[in-house]
């Protein structure tokens, strides 16, 4: 699905689960659409948001509610399913209901963390830590292939820019492209504005207490685009939710369930012309 001339993957769907109705609802219209543009799709949710900037933070439903419903999501839509995990113990119970298991960017150096994902067999997605340089991306690589899983995925999400602040360096791309697996951009995490009050995309709210991280989600796209441009990304990853300001979590990055369809046939379209 990724990379070796199969079109440009599509990883999208919610931040979090926000209930099964929702999950099923977002999942149904971006494999539909997906289907009709013919994209290679992968549905994404989180069952636990653990790393969140305040404590008071929606996280999800828990693991067993959460893979319940993303097990029932891959037989009911026929498409594979992506979640992120936290904890080492985590991997191979995900690894019953998910196809890929993915490493959140802040853990992507912890040994234990990407052994148990490895050992699964499911493919691994990893997001390179917004403080770690594209080619020490290397040495996590050669901690998964250790188990003997060479179905790796590396994700680029934005790089550390002073404080509360991402820039999308599209070299990284580039350099983690030579390390022989596909590569994809996150668009809408590498316009997170860690812990800061956050003005969603519509209409301008702003959070009163601060708890949640801010972002500038209008830019996601042109990021995406840019990073298509490349010629080294085999997939875009796109948190999405069909009202951003009403999401409990990343509202101010999500991407308008309804704005997907157009964006994806400019990724697809440039893809098109760097792949010649």
């Amino acid at each position: 699905m990724f990379g070796g001339g199969a079109g440009l993957a599509l990883i999208a769907g919610p931040c979090v689960i926000e209930s099964r109705e929702h999950c099923v609802m977002m999942a149904g219209e971006l494999a539909g659409m997906a289907r009709k543009l013919k994209t290679p799709f992968v549905f994404k949710a989180s069952f636990d948001k653990a790393n969140r900037s305040s404590g008071e933070a929606y996280r999800g439903p828990g693991i067993k509610e959460g893979l319940e419903i993303l097990g029932e999501i891959r037989e009911m839509f026929g498409v594979p399913v992506l979640t992120d995990i936290h904890e080492p113990w985590q991997a191979e119970v995900a690894a019953k209901f998910v196809d890929v298991i993915q490493i959140p960017a802040f853990l992507c150096r912890q040994t234990d963390l990407l052994l148990a994902a490895g050992e699964t067999g499911a493919v691994v997605n990893v997001k390179k830590m917004q403080c770690l340089a594209a080619e020490d991306m290397e040495q996590v690589v050669k901690k998964i292939e250790s188990t003997g899983n060479r179905r790796i995925i590396l994700t680029e999400r934005g790089s550390s820019f002073g404080s509360r602040n991402l820039v999308a360096d599209m070299r990284n791309l580039m350099v983690m492209k030579e390390f022989g697996y596909p590569v994809v951009f996150d668009a809408t995490h590498s316009v997170q504005r860690p812990g800061l009050p956050f003005a969603t995309q519509a209409g301008g709210l702003r959070s009163q207490s601060g708890t949640g991280s801010g972002g500038d989600g209008k830019w996601a796209p042109a990021l995406a685009r840019a990073a298509v441009a490349t010629g080294a990304c085999d997939g875009v990853f796109i948190e999405t939710h069909n009202v951003p300001e009403k999401a409990l979590s990343d509202a101010a990055n999500s991407i308008k369930l309804s704005d997907m369809p157009g964006l994806w046939k400019q990724l697809a379209a440039i893809n098109k012309i760097t792949k010649k």
